[in-house]
């Protein structure tokens, strides 16, 4: 199966594969600009995963949401067309 992947899309997806741990989902919204409807999207397709981790934080524990990238999406990072 080829994937074609859009040019948000490609960006997403690599920026998630240079985090061993995967990124915020905030940092993806706030810093990076992605929108929440683009990273849905990634998941519903399989390419991109939530965790939800604890941390504590200045004291406060707090409930910190990671994407990281799946299998599927590194397959399709690797062989994915551009068509935008």
């Amino acid at each position: 199966m080829v994937c074609y992947l859009g040019a948000e899309q490609r960006r997403a997806l690599t920026i998630l594969a240079t985090e061993a741990r995967g990124t915020t989902e905030a940092t993806l919204l706030r810093v990076h600009g992605f929108t929440f409807e683009l990273l849905t999207g990634l998941m519903r397709d399989g390419l991109a995963a939530v965790e939800t981790e604890t941390e504590t934080a200045g004291g406060r524990t707090i409930e910190v949401v990671r994407v990281r990238i799946t299998v599927a999406g590194w397959r399709a990072l690797k062989g994915s067309t551009n068509t935008e």
